[in-house]
């Protein structure tokens, strides 16, 4: 091979890594930085305030982290906000191997290295729940709390078949807009890929995980998501362990909550973060009502004041 060829391929790749859109479809900060060698892309509050709690928000199958941005973007001035694409998903580069779920938390512990963030807030939608259940795994010390926003993955979900029935189910529940937004995603992912993760997914073993967590947690359903078992089941199962666990639901939200309803999604994180009870957002009457379904033996009690 002539001399300087690999870093020709390399500076190739990362060129075509680095397409995309020419305008940018955000008010956070667009930016890219390589990490353990693989062009990653993300966003960032543009000027976090100063002593500000860092927030990182995780995302599902197959797609980039712009559909979580409706939800992001109304943390940004609350929150060191940061929004990346995990190597192998959306614009950034890919891994030199297949991803599964504790490569993909690893991942996002090195992300957080490079922006020099030691601990942090996750904030996952679909995969990107167990994803967060094996960071708080791995690195406990790390993560400050966690917001699970229709976690996916488990039994429900199997086999294949019948996950592809309930994303094409979702599909039909959510704003005609994340279709615009997430398609591109998906194609970008491509098949291959996407059997693969899925048989990683079916290997991970979420629940579990999930109820294991020793940081204050939030769960958020919504009502009219094919992909998660019924909120009565939900409660069951929560109830069976003491964890630090608080379920939440939305009504009238499918599975894309953080695209769909962003205003009552930020709405409940900022009163988790501050542990106030869930309630409805006095701005926002009639839009969709928020509740809490339960709320584990150990999670910190809600203050009135």
């Amino acid at each position: 091979m002539p001399a300087g060829a690999d870093e020709a391929g390399g500076a190739l790749n990362q060129r075509s890594a680095r397409r995309g859109p020419k305008r940018s479809t955000t008010t956070l900060a667009e930016r890219w930085t390589v990490v353990d060698g693989v062009d990653v892309f993300y966003r960032e509050s543009p000027e976090p305030p100063s002593g500000v709690p860092a927030m990182m928000h995780v995302h599902g199958f197959g797609l980039s982290g712009r559909y979580l941005l409706p939800t992001a973007e109304r943390l940004a001035d609350d929150f060191h906000t940061l929004v990346p694409d995990l190597p192998g998903f959306g614009r950034s580069g890919k891994a030199a191997s297949s991803l599964d779920v504790p490569d993909l938390a690893h991942a996002a512990a090195r992300f957080l290295d490079d922006r020099g963030i030691e601990r942090v807030t996750l904030v996952g939608n679909s995969m990107g729940c167990p994803v967060i259940c094996e960071f708080a795994h791995l690195h406990p010390d790390r993560i400050e709390r966690a917001v699970l926003v229709s976690p996916a993955g488990g039994v429900f979900n199997q086999p294949l078949r019948r996950a592809m029935g309930q994303i094409s189910r979702d599909g039909t529940r959510e704003p005609p807009g994340l279709m615009r937004v997430v398609t591109p995603d998906y194609l970008r992912f491509g098949v291959p890929s996407t059997v693969r993760m899925f048989k990683a997914l079916t290997r991970y073993p979420s629940l579990e995980r999930m109820l294991a967590l020793h940081i204050p947690t939030l769960a958020v359903l919504g009502d009219r998501d094919p992909l998660m078992p019924g909120a009565d089941r939900v409660q069951e199962v929560a109830s069976q362990t003491d964890n630090r666990v608080l379920i939440a639901k939305i009504e009238g939200a499918a599975h894309a909550i953080n695209f769909s309803h962003s205003g009552e999604l930020a709405h409940m994180i900022r009163l988790f973060m501050a542990d106030r009870p869930i309630v409805d957002d006095p701005d926002s009457p009639g839009h969709a009502r928020l509740y809490e379904i339960h709320r584990g033996s150990q999670h910190p009690p809600a203050r009135s004041d």
